[in-house]
């Protein structure tokens, strides 16, 4: 890295770190210590000019220090979401504290767009100070392809938990939807014939050579088929089998919330809609062990959220409650608990709550359960996958909330946030 790059670092360094640097320590030293950093690391002054710029940010961002040095960031040549770094640069301004911002988008010199992570710190340093701020980075593609592998490995394991309740909730609409299609074939057949019956006797009636006994023939086949038995039933069947063609349709449109790959960025969300599709593939998980009681807020707004990635947290905290009421009641019980979910706007975020009247989570347990691979359950019941992606999903890539209020042996309530602006407090 050329000398330049560290002009006043070891007064800065001081300054920064409040510590007085070995008299031995000169320039070459610092420049060295900054350039084996495995991460980048940026300065800028207090106009926002580059200032430093070490081997790690030449590497990935593909721009060497002589490229940039003095220019302002936003100027320096790189294909980057500006407006993200340029919002974290002002919220840590405004906050005198470090700022994390995630899921900032760069193209590299080779054309491949990759994501970085950085948190920027906004330095109130004395006047004699130069450096304004720092930004210290890395690349976290690798890490969201981990993650999203993770998410996908998770989600994989709850198609194939729910795969035989899905199944089930199609054959059986698809089973009467069968019998009456077999029924109206039937019918069909006796109806064509009584048509062509009476065109005969039209016929004969025309030419005048008709006979009582034709007609008498033709009134007994009448009855033999039951014509009013007909007339009464098939629009019956017909209304039965349409609910059940729509009832396996609503299953497999919901079903595609799970083949979806997810978005890169977050889209306007109808969240009642999609809880609603989630409540239906799940039915076969909870209808032998619960009710299902929805209080949806009409007038809640469209939130900005990742999709897929939403669902599933959804599914994965209905399968909970209903795996928590069988625990509490038994699985055969006869008697039914309740999930009771609601939706609701609060300020500007929109959250939704999520009860059960199961066995509760034990005190001592509600600090870990949002761990990775924790889990009470017995074997083929989960991996201990679920509440900690849900926490991610949440939390890191929504920027929102997830917690829960529990009383060991009446239940659990798990309250969802999620902010209705699309990235909050990072440019306020």
């Amino acid at each position: 890295m050329p000398n330049g790059s560290t002009t006043g670092l070891k007064s800065e360094a001081q300054a920064y770190h409040g510590a007085t640097l070995p008299a031995e320590n000169g320039p070459a030293d610092i420049n060295h210590l900054i350039s084996a950093l495995p991460t980048i690391l940026i300065g800028l002054s207090k106009d926002s000019k580059i200032v430093l710029w070490n081997s790690q940010a030449e590497i990935i961002l593909g721009k060497t220090t002589s490229e940039v040095m003095g220019k302002p960031l936003q100027r320096c040549g790189i294909d980057w979401d500006w407006d993200k770094i340029a919002g974290g640069i002002r919220a840590s301004q405004s906050a005198s504290q470090p700022t994390r911002v995630d899921d900032i988008r760069f193209q590299r010199s080779d054309g491949e767009e990759r994501y970085l992570g950085m948190t920027i710190n906004h330095l109130a340093g004395d006047s004699d100070s130069k450096l304004g701020s720092t930004i210290i980075g890395a690349d976290i593609t690798d890490r969201k392809k981990l993650e999203t592998q993770l998410q996908q490995s998770q989600k994989m394991e709850a198609i194939g938990q729910l795969a035989a309740g899905i199944a089930h909730e199609i054959n059986t609409p698809a089973q009467f939807v069968g019998d009456n299609t077999r029924f109206f074939q039937d019918a069909y057949d006796d109806l064509i014939q009584i048509i062509k019956d009476y065109e005969k006797l039209m016929e004969q009636a025309k030419a005048g050579t008709l006979k009582t006994e034709q007609i008498e023939e033709v009134e007994k086949r009448i009855e033999d088929i039951d014509l009013e038995y007909l007339e009464e039933e098939i629009p019956i069947a017909l209304q039965h089998t349409l609910k059940g063609v729509d009832r396996i349709t609503k299953i497999v449109q919901a079903m595609k919330i799970f083949s979806h790959p997810g978005m890169l960025v977050k889209e306007p969300t109808d969240i009642n809609r999609e809880i609603e599709k989630t409540i239906t593939i799940t039915r076969n998980e909870w209808k032998y062990v619960a009710r299902m009681e929805t209080d949806f807020d009409p007038n809640l707004p469209h939130v900005p959220c990742f999709r897929a990635e939403l669902n599933q947290v959804i599914l994965n905290m209905i399968v909970n409650a209903a795996h928590a009421i069988a625990e509490a009641n038994g699985d055969k019980s006869p008697h039914l608990g309740t999930i009771r979910i609601r939706t609701y706007h609060k300020d500007n975020w929109a959250e939704i709550r999520i009860s059960d009247n199961g066995a509760g989570i034990p005190e001592d347990i509600r600090t870990k359960i949002f761990d990775l691979f924790f889990t009470t359950k017995g074997a083929g019941k989960g991996s201990g996958q679920g509440l900690a992606i849900s926490h991610s999903v949440i939390v890191e890539k929504h920027k929102g909330s997830l917690d829960l209020e529990s009383q060991e042996g009446r239940g659990t309530t798990f309250i969802i946030g999620l902010p209705l602006g699309a990235e909050p407090k990072e440019d306020e």
